[in-house]
């Protein structure tokens, strides 16, 4: 079989073929792929948090917004979503388009992850990559919410990205106190006279 021809980029994609991917964000409910199966699950020895700044899909580079990334340390609840066999190489160069190329602040890899029944499996990755330009790291929650509140990228508005990936959570039983706390802070923020919401492009 040929190698898949992946655009360039400063990273390259890992060679394992893992049978999942771990969604912790957008993923969880927009995987932009047919997926046969997907399943709670668990990444240990990580954390998700809003570390990067946007600007392509939740913002601009005039305007960022901040989307989530994965950072050592704690455990990640999130989803796992199995790979096509058919079309398998197809969708993994489009997971390397939309997590690396574009806001592609993120590093490829393979790491075990627990279901609910305690099996561990191989999945799919993405890490932010703190060497990266827009890797903003755990800003303070004012800064977090005024760039939340301002983001809207080719995807849509920042704030419904937090709100999608709080109720995704919720709805798999899961509860992510620091994203419960901002999407609080921001709507708050929201309910103060002559604030709004910023406009959708």
């Amino acid at each position: 079989m040929t190698a898949t021809a992946y655009p360039a980029s400063s990273t390259a994609p890992v060679a394992a073929r893992p049978d999942w991917v771990f969604a912790y964000g957008s993923l969880m409910w927009n995987p932009g792929f047919a997926t046969p199966q997907s399943l709670p699950a668990r990444l240990p020895g990580w954390h998700r948090a809003f570390c990067i700044r946007s600007e392509h899909y939740r913002g601009t580079r005039e305007a960022p917004g901040l989307i989530l990334g994965l950072l050592p340390g704690g455990v990640c609840r999130g989803v796992i979503h199995r790979l096509p066999q058919d079309g398998y190489d197809v969708v993994r160069k489009y997971l390397w388009d939309r997590e690396i190329l574009n806001d592609g602040v993120y590093l490829e890899t393979v790491r075990p992850v627990t279901l609910a029944d305690g099996t561990k499996v191989e999945a799919l990755v993405y890490l932010a990559n703190r060497d990266h330009l827009q890797y903003a790291g755990k800003l303070p929650q004012a800064q977090a919410v005024r760039l939340i509140r301002q983001g809207v990228g080719v995807t849509g508005r920042n704030l419904d990205y937090l709100v999608n990936t709080v109720e995704q959570l919720e709805a798999h039983g899961f509860r992510d106190p620091s994203l419960h706390a901002l999407l609080e802070a921001v709507r708050s923020s929201l309910a103060r006279p002559g604030d709004e919401a910023p406009a959708a492009c």
